[in-house]
């Protein structure tokens, strides 16, 4: 089975630190392990293709480790994905502080901060185990939420039950996002989310 590798770094910095060593500037095309951290810092992003058809993105202050089939977000932006097409396999897990994501042919968005963890799909069923036990399946444009914290809006801290995002609040997530726009190497789901979302663009 192929490694791990690196496939783009649009932006920095962002930077490797491969198990025993020092931390280093991610570069195109380099290798990694099991247990290799993954850093960004804004605007920092890169892209990893991983074994199997199964790829992700990172951005926004993010710190990622390699742990066999999960992904292990300790905070920032990700994007992951399982290409179109691919069957069999054990699922694509990111694992937060507080849930479990697993995905097998679908594309999920996670963003976790000192006070929220946000998953979102982009398209298909992602599968949500939290750790208070709970399993939610989210399916596309739908968003689940954890609070750290009360907000100004007034939700109370825990888990926010899961809401579809209005059309204003997809084109603009569409159009903003840091994940979907301005990398060179492709994301093979972007297609499926503009048909299944509805977008023109």
């Amino acid at each position: 089975m192929r490694p791990p590798k690196v496939v783009d770094v649009p932006t920095r910095p962002a930077f490797v630190k491969l198990p025993g060593r020092v931390e280093t500037p991610a570069r195109t095309g380099q290798g990694l392990l099991g247990e290799t951290v993954l850093r960004t810092a804004t605007p920092g992003r890169l892209q990893v293709q991983l074994p199997d058809g199964r790829s992700f993105r990172l951005g926004g202050d993010a710190v990622l480790r390699l742990a066999g089939s999960t992904l292990d977000l300790q905070r920032g932006q990700i994007i992951a994905w399982v290409n179109p097409g691919r069957k069999g396999g054990t699922p694509l897990r990111v694992r937060t502080r507080v849930a479990t994501a697993s995905i097998v042919g679908t594309t999920v968005f996670i963003e976790a901060t000192d006070t929220e963890v946000r998953v979102f799909s982009w398209e298909g069923a992602v599968q949500v185990s939290t750790d208070a036990g709970q399993q939610v399946t989210l399916n596309s444009g739908e968003q689940l939420s954890y609070l750290s914290s009360p907000t100004a809006d007034g939700e109370q801290p825990g888990w926010q039950p899961p809401r579809r995002l209005s059309r204003a609040e997809l084109d603009s997530r569409r159009a903003r996002s840091i994940l979907l726009n301005g990398f060179a190497a492709p994301m093979e789901t972007l297609p499926v989310i503009e048909k299944e979302l509805g977008f023109s663009r």
